[in-house]
């Protein structure tokens, strides 16, 4: 530790939602649920695409993706802050803040590019459907996953590593849930002009460019759709892409509402809001929307309650 003003600190207090102990033990009890419904969701749907060869196709393969960073993304945020509901000093070592700010950040970017490759893989589907098994081959497919993975986490890294180069002096109290990104610049004690821009240039490659992608997608497919004489034509063409345009709405919707602009009059409640929708909301309901508004999915649980209640009823004869 130095002995100037512009010094590390060791630890950071993060003041969460509430500090009043009834109302944290309601909120463990409340996420420690929705943590919970998270990860079972995610890993069912994992499961089914894993057990029925009817979904081994290119969008369920994005999807055990997609599956996978919600689950991670929650489990990044999630039980620390359930910790610190139970917790009399909510205090956050160094490492494991730059840690969960890295993961959270990455996830989050991952999260974002495989939106876009999904809208390009059901722009396919619609816009050239005889050709879709040649142009979604396993190879592109891997190569978009990998794409995807790989981009998130190396934005990632720079941007933990510009934001855990600012002298903190001895600003440790950050007003928010996690250690999120604007919320851990804000602790610096130096001009963080360069931060912001770094946050606005990889808002614009990992946001927005991602973002105009899946708008051009959809504009091509909802052209396709309405050349379509038939109304049943229309709405099975629609329907295959329902699912995905509603967490395509979700995930982008606060994200650039959230990250675009650095400057934005955002409250801290606001922002912390924002984060606990997509820490535990969106994680959550991403399974029920892939499962309520998918006839596919629906019909391979139905199969799979269907031999479960079977090898149930052998065992017990």
């Amino acid at each position: 530790m130095g002995t100037n003003n512009q010094t590390w600190v060791s630890e950071f207090i993060l003041h969460g939602l509430s500090s009043d102990w009834n109302t944290q033990v309601s909120l463990f009890v409340l996420f420690l649920v929705t943590y919970l419904m998270t990860v079972l969701g995610n890993c069912l749907i994992v499961l089914l695409i894993r057990l029925d060869n009817r979904l081994h196709t290119p969008m369920y393969f994005f999807l055990t993706n997609l599956s996978l960073v919600d689950v991670s993304y929650a489990t990044s945020i999630v039980p620390q802050l359930l910790a610190h509901f139970l917790a009399e000093h909510k205090a956050i070592p160094l490492q494991s803040c730059a840690a969960q700010l890295f993961f959270s950040l990455a996830l989050g970017g991952i999260e974002f590019v495989l939106l876009a490759v999904m809208a390009y893989d059901r722009y396919v589907a619609v816009c050239d459907p005889l050709r879709y098994s040649a142009i979604m081959h396993e190879v592109l497919c891997a190569r978009f996953a990998i794409t995807s993975w790989v981009s998130g986490s190396i934005n990632s890294l720079v941007q933990t590593a510009i934001t855990f180069q600012l002298p903190m002096c001895t600003n440790k109290f950050i007003d928010h849930i996690s250690c999120e990104l604007l919320a851990v610049v804000r602790l610096a004690c130096v001009d963080t002009s360069s931060n912001e821009v770094a946050i606005m240039v990889s808002s614009i490659v990992l946001l927005m460019t991602p973002f105009c992608l899946v708008l051009l997608s959809y504009i091509r497919i909802i052209s396709t759709i309405l050349k379509i004489q038939s109304r049943e034509g229309r709405r099975k063409a629609f329907h295959t892409c329902a699912s995905h345009l509603t967490v395509v709405a979700l995930c982008y919707g606060l994200a650039i509402f959230t990250y675009i602009q650095p400057h934005a009059s955002l409250s801290v409640l606001q922002e912390k809001l924002f984060s606990l929708f997509y820490a535990i909301l969106i994680p959550m309901l991403n399974p029920m929307i892939y499962s309520l508004r998918n006839k596919e999915v629906k019909g391979a649980w139905q199969k799979l309650l269907w031999k479960f209640s079977g090898l149930t009823s052998k065992l017990a004869t």
